[in-house]
């Protein structure tokens, strides 16, 4: 079976669920993350991590580039000043698509031989929110900082893979996951000084037990963002799907995807009703990626309720 066939094959049964699921035609990642949509370029930009490239895809034209690096990229964001601001094993950097040129902005706050950033988002006042993953995985020690005008700050701890940044439609609330730990927490945020408060757990979801099957297992929480209504959708690895919750923590949709491992969505187009989903292939089962060929592509859907519009980085 050829890439194209199974494709279909997969679109056929996403159809039948009411959902149309379609890849964007371009190549696959090995483990695409922190999508977003630029509303000024009216393209999408998103990293491959292991890839270590930024890539960007332009629908109206359907051109596509991508920057490679000598590190991984885990997220990026539009900055008010121009250009993107990748998170970066060895830190914070400005980048400028048109010179292929970054520059420094802030140091790594970790260890980079065991730590480097991951999930990281603009909030509505220009912060800019990145986590870390401690990648022994052995014990709670990532954590969550804020960028904002020249300073890094660690606002967080007691994690291990920091993920699912977001924030409802005030920017008073965020909601911050642990994807090995299988919850989704919210806090509340001043938004005078950027302060967190009142840290507790919102979502939580089954563990992967000894054997289970991963049909039967629902993913845990990874990539999320957030509707114009202040409904969640969080992208479930290895769960093969996205689930939309509603702002009390309440399962309002469930949509399935042809593929095991979804990474984070964005919402995007000049409407905001196409969400965009990445996703991993990266040390997937041979049999897996056979059956799944569309693993590692940014899937798109058609959605009835819009997203929130990008925040931009301040300086």
């Amino acid at each position: 079976m050829n890439a194209d066939q199974g494709g279909s094959e997969e679109k056929k049964r996403v159809q039948a669920d009411e959902w149309i699921v379609e890849p964007l035609p371009v190549a696959a990642s090995e483990l695409g993350e922190s999508p977003f949509w630029h509303p000024d370029e009216e393209v999408l930009y998103w990293c491959d991590i292991p890839g270590r490239c930024l890539n960007r895809y332009a629908p109206a034209s359907g051109a596509h580039d991508q920057w490679h690096f000598d590190t991984e990229p885990a997220a990026c964001a539009p900055l008010l000043s121009g250009g993107v601001l990748l998170a970066m094993r060895d830190g914070l950097w400005r980048f400028d698509p048109r010179q292929g040129r970054r520059e420094r902005l802030a140091s790594p706050p970790y260890d980079p031989a065991c730590e480097r950033f991951n999930d990281g988002k603009a909030d509505a006042w220009g912060r800019f929110w990145v986590g870390t993953i401690y990648e022994p995985r052995d014990r709670p020690a990532a954590g969550l900082y804020c960028w904002h005008r020249g300073s890094l700050q660690r606002m967080a701890s007691d994690v291990t893979t920091s993920n699912g940044l977001a924030w409802s439609p005030d920017g008073r609330r965020m909601y911050w996951s642990d994807t090995k730990a299988h919850r989704i927490d919210v806090l509340d945020v001043s938004p005078f000084d950027g302060s967190i408060a009142q840290r507790r757990a919102w979502v939580t979801l089954p563990v992967k037990q000894p054997g289970q099957p991963l049909q039967t297992y629902g993913g845990r929480p990874d990539g999320a963002a957030v509707d114009s209504e202040g409904c969640y959708w969080s992208a479930m690895f290895e769960g093969q799907r996205l689930v939309r919750f509603s702002p009390a923590g309440e399962v309002l949709q469930e949509v399935p995807l042809p593929v095991r491992c979804p990474t984070m969505p964005c919402f995007g187009g000049s409407d905001l009703r196409t969400l965009f989903i990445t996703t991993a292939r990266e040390n997937r089962p041979a049999q897996e990626l056979m059956a799944q060929p569309w693993a590692g592509r940014v899937l798109q859907m058609r959605v009835r309720v819009p997203g929130l519009p990008t925040c931009f980085v301040a300086e």
